[in-house]
C-alpha cells in the first residue's frame, strides 16, 4: 500500500491531480459531484492512515463517531428545550468535546504501556472545528447541523491534518452549490498560484532553511554552548533567525497547498497568513499569521472568558481585564501545542508582549510621543520581527537541547 502524507512529495501531488481531474470538470460545467468529493476525501484519508499508521485511522472513526454523539446530542437538546436550555448543560458538550484532545495531550505525560497512543493526525483541527459547531449551536449563528455536511466538513481531506480552520457556515456556503463556470475559472487561477507559491515556500525556501541551513547552526550553536555554558553565541542567534523562517515557509506552504486543493474542489478556505513579518506590532502579528488559529482562539476563548468575566464582575477595570485575559488565551494557545515548559513560556512570552505592547499604545497616544513616518514603521517592524523570531526559538524547544542537553522532541 501507499503511504502518503499529505503534500510531503511529489507523489503525493500526482496521485491528487488524477483524482480532481473529474471533480475539476464537473464543476467547469457547473456541477458539484458531491459522492465523488466524498470518495476521494476518503481515499486520500485512507492513504494517510495506512500501512503502519491504521491504529490512527482506527482512532479517528471512533474520534468522528463520537463527535458526531456530543454535537447532534446538544442539538437535539437545543431543539427540545429553547431558549431555556441551562448553560451547564452547554459547558458540559463543551467539555466532551474537547476531551479526546486533552486526552492526547496529557497521555505522553502519564507512565503508560510502550507503543501505545490514541492520538491520530489532525485531531486538534478536528477539535476547533467541533468546539465551533458546539458553541456556535448555543449562539444561535448555527441553526441546524446537517449530518451529512457535518462529516464533510470534519472530513474535508485538503485541511484535514493542519488547517487552516474553516467554519462550518461558511463551508455549508460553498458545498451547497457549484460556482459559475466565471468565478470557477477565477477560483482555478487562484489554485494554480497558490500551488505554486506553495512549491516555492515549502520545497524551496522551507528546505534552504529547514534543513540544508538549519542544521549546522544547531550544530554549532550546541558546541558553543557545551564551550561557553548559557554564552548566548552568535550561532544561536543564526539559529533563532534560520529556524523562524523555516517555521514560516513550511507552515506558510502547506497551508497555500490547503488552500489551493480547497479552490480546485470549489471551497474557499481560508488564507492562513499575510505577511507576518511585515506587522508593526505583536498584536498585528497575530492578526497576519496563522489568521484561522487566531481568529479561532480570539472568537472563542478571548471573547468568552472577557463576556464572562464582565457578566460576573471579576475584574472591574477593562485595561486589568484585556491583560488577564490575554494571559488566559496565550496559556491555552501554549498547553494547547504540548505539556513542556517551552510551549508554555512561549504561550505566556506572547501574553506578556502583547500585555507591554498595549501599555506603551496607550502610553504613546495619551503623551503624543511618536508620529508616524517611514523611519518609527521600520523601527516598530524589525523589533517586532526579533521578538517574534525569539518567541520561535523558544517554541522551537532548542533551548532545551542546548541548556539541559535534552534531543529535540523530548
Amino acid at each position: 500500500m501507499i503511504n502518503l502524507q499529505p503534500y510531503e512529495n511529489p507523489q503525493y501531488f500526482v496521485y491528487l491531480v488524477i483524482a480532481l481531474l473529474p471533480l475539476i470538470i464537473g464543476l467547469y460545467f457547473g456541477k458539484r459531484y458531491k459522492w465523488y468529493e466524498a470518495l476521494v476525501s476518503l481515499a486520500f484519508i485512507f492513504l494517510i492512515f495506512d500501512a503502519d499508521k491504521w491504529q490512527q485511522g482506527v482512532t479517528l472513526i471512533c474520534y468522528i463517531v463520537y463527535q458526531f454523539l456530543v454535537t447532534f446530542a446538544y442539538q437535539h437538546y437545543r431543539k427540545k428545550t429553547g431558549k431555556a436550555n441551562k448553560t451547564w448543560v452547554f459547558c458540559l458538550a463543551v467539555i466532551l468535546a474537547i476531551l479526546p484532545l486533552v486526552g492526547v495531550k496529557i497521555w505522553p505525560i502519564v507512565p503508560h504501556k510502550q507503543g501505545i497512543d490514541f492520538g491520530f493526525l489532525g485531531i486538534s483541527y478536528l477539535t476547533f472545528k467541533t468546539v465551533q459547531v458546539v458553541m456556535e449551536l448555543r449562539d444561535g449563528t448555527i441553526k441546524q447541523v446537517d449530518p451529512v455536511i457535518y462529516a464533510r466538513f470534519l472530513l474535508f481531506f485538503p485541511t484535514i491534518s493542519s488547517g487552516p480552520i474553516d467554519r462550518y457556515r461558511r463551508f455549508v456556503k460553498d458545498y451547497d452549490k457549484a460556482p459559475s463556470r466565471e468565478d470557477y475559472i477565477k477560483d482555478l487561477s487562484y489554485a494554480v498560484r497558490y500551488l505554486f507559491q506553495g512549491f516555492l515556500y515549502k520545497f524551496l525556501l522551507g528546505w534552504f532553511f529547514g534543513t540544508y541551513c538549519l542544521p549546522y547552526l544547531e550544530q554549532q550553536a550546541i558546541l558553543a554552548g557545551r564551550m561557553y555554558p548559557l554564552h548566548l553565541s552568535w550561532w544561536l542567534l543564526g539559529v533563532m533567525y534560520c529556524y523562524s523562517m523555516y517555521l514560516f515557509f513550511d507552515f506558510a506552504g502547506y497551508s497555500l497547498f490547503a488552500v489551493s486543493i480547497s479552490y480546485f474542489m470549489g471551497i474557499h478556505t481560508p488564507m492562513n497568513f499575510n505577511k507576518p513579518f511585515a506587522a508593526h506590532n505583536i498584536k498585528e502579528f497575530w492578526n497576519l499569521w496563522h489568521m484561522t488559529l487566531s481568529s479561532w482562539f480570539r472568537d472563542f476563548i478571548f471573547m468568552r472568558f472577557t463576556f464572562f468575566a464582565m457578566k460576573k464582575r471579576l475584574i472591574k477595570n477593562r485595561n486589568r481585564l484585556s491583560q488577564v485575559t490575554y494571559l488566559v488565551n496565550f496559556m491555552v494557545m501554549g498547553v494547547w501545542h504540548g505539556l513542556t515548559w517551552y510551549y508554555i513560556v512561549y504561550g505566556l512570552y506572547h501574553a506578556l508582549a502583547i500585555i507591554i505592547n498595549d501599555i506603551w499604545l496607550r502610553f504613546k497616544k495619551k503623551h503624543k510621543l511618536v508620529k508616524h513616518n517611514k523611519f518609527t514603521e521600520a523601527v516598530a517592524i524589525f523589533v517586532t520581527f526579533n521578538v517574534v523570531c525569539l518567541s520561535f526559538l523558544i517554541f522551537s524547544g532548542f533551548l532545551n537541547n542546548l541548556w539541559f542537553n535534552v534531543p529535540l522532541g523530548k
